[in-house]
């Protein structure tokens, strides 16, 4: 078996986009290589053809590696419910709590279905490059562990460290990194790649080479800030990246406020909103935002009573309200479609009642089994696709404009699809409509890029960066690899 860690210094640091930008290098070069996490902490996932569960990074992953997507490449998925709890999905699958005091006790089980699905990859491909999670310098969580260096202690795994210099400290992190780790963990680290570079690396040169001096550890590259790649991010800290790349807004922008809820899950489904010309997007908690905007968007939730609660204490459940009664669009997605009903009996997730904030004529009871599924239909015409996970089952009042799995009244809307506004014809009628209601001069213009294409422009993107700034032979080198031709 053959592969490679990409370890970070932090969370954020550019891991898992690093990982998708390398599995499309060696995809390039007719190696069948496939992406792997252990255990990806994230409340951002995707269903997968098979109906499993799995990170939404390691979907995009799969894409770039140009393989089928499945619970193998992402085992455990953690998907936190509060500060103390993470609901757990093993291979796709609801398998119950982890409490925070078992973090580093009771996870046996989790490693034994990673090691397991590791090995299955490395019967299938040449190559195996898997993403570590969090920093391999959190001793604290060292025993136990089996994402980072117990990874690759079990499988003899070369590692490289990715370091985010746009935060600062980033020489720091590397040799504070190395510095942390007992020798038989160090020896396993073959050098580092530094994120997000601005400005004359002239400058940055000599700090580098004085960490490689220091360590031992070889610099494999600096990679450049790349402005306009920020699709499908797995940490809380990435959503709303791609307002960073916006251009000043026209007098005809639609605006659109997407509220951040604490507990926000697959917040990935507006990141198609946000390409779309003339749209403009702003993640917010500010009541005064949300009334101002054409569009409101309240996104899933993974746990959606606390959420509801946190929207009441806010003010922000007032300007909701308010914002419908004088018939300006709010859009519920998932768990934000849960929040606009009558009712909500949450004996899983959340395990209480609660009233809605009743803007629309639904009734919501959780069951212990998720729905998770790969719907497809169509809205006035337009073919739509998406996804569901979901553990609330919403019966709506009969009489009313159904909507993707969920229902329309007035100026309220509610679908239990995620991914929908990925559908492009539909997602620009749609916002057509919307800004109709909403009084904007907003309509779709010709020729947009659509919004699959424009992830695939990225994952271009981001392996024609690293290979014009990192080795990547280098890299792929690491791992001994006998290549055959990639799967087609």
């Amino acid at each position: 078996m053959s592969g490679i860690l990409i370890a970070g210094t932090s969370s954020d640091a550019g891991k898992s986009l690093f990982v998708t930008g390398l599995c499309r290098a060696a995809r390039r070069r007719g190696i069948a290589v496939a992406p792997f996490k252990a255990q990806n902490m994230s409340n951002n996932s995707m269903v997968c053809l098979d109906g499993s569960e799995i990170g939404r990074a390691q979907y995009l992953q799969a894409q770039a590696a140009g393989v089928a997507p499945s619970s193998l490449l992402n085992p455990v998925l953690l998907k936190p419910g509060t500060d103390r709890r993470s609901f757990i999905v093993l291979r796709g699958q609801p398998a119950g709590t982890l409490e925070a005091g078992e973090y580093s006790t009771s996870r046996t089980h989790l490693a034994e279905a990673a090691y397991a699905a590791y090995e299955e990859l490395a019967g299938q491909f040449d190559l195996i490059i898997c993403e570590g999670a969090g920093s391999p310098a959190e001793i604290n969580l060292r025993t136990g562990d089996y994402t980072n260096m117990g990874l690759a202690r079990r499988f003899g795994l070369p590692t490289v460290l990715v370091g985010d210099i746009d935060r600062g400290g980033v020489l720091a992190a590397i040799y504070g990194t190395w510095g942390l780790l007992d020798e038989a963990d160090r020896a396993l680290l073959a050098g580092y790649v530094i994120n997000k570079f601005r400005g004359d690396q002239s400058i940055l040169d000599p700090g580098l080479e004085e960490i490689t001096a220091r360590t031992g550890l070889r610099n494999f590259g600096v990679l450049p800030f790349l402005h306009g790649v920020w699709v499908d991010g797995e940490d809380a800290l990435e959503v709303g990246r791609w307002k960073h790349d916006g251009e000043p807004g026209a007098g005809d922008d639609l605006t659109v406020a997407v509220i951040r809820l604490p507990r926000i899950s697959n917040a990935t489904d507006v990141d198609a909103l946000a390409q779309e010309p003339g749209v403009r997007v702003d993640v917010t908690v500010d009541p005064v935002v949300v009334a101002g905007a054409d569009l409101v968007v309240l996104p899933g939730s993974r746990s959606t009573l606390d959420d509801l609660a946190w929207l009441r204490e806010t003010g922000l459940a007032e300007a909701l309200t308010r914002r419908v009664g004088e018939g300006r669009p709010v859009l519920g997605i998932c768990g934000g479609f849960q929040m606009l009903a009558r009712t909500i009996d949450d004996e899983v997730e959340g395990r209480g009642a609660a009233t809605g904030l009743g803007l629309l004529p639904v009734d919501v009871r959780f069951r212990a089994d998720k729905v998770l599924g790969r719907p497809e239909g169509e809205w006035r015409g337009h073919r739509v696709t998406g996804y569901t996970i979901h553990h609330g089952r919403p019966t709506v009042d009969p009489g009313h404009e159904d909507f993707l799995d969920g229902v329309r009244v007035g100026a309220a809307w509610g679908t239990m699809w995620h991914g929908s506004l990925e559908s492009n014809e539909f997602r620009r009628a749609w916002l057509a409509e919307v800004a109709r209601s909403a009084g904007s001069p907003w309509r779709p213009r010709d020729g947009g890029t659509g919004f699959g294409a424009l992830r695939e422009q990225m994952i271009e993107t981001l392996a024609d960066a690293i290979e014009a700034h990192t080795d990547v032979d280098a890299l792929l080198g690491l791992a001994a690899i006998a290549p055959r031709r990639h799967p087609s």
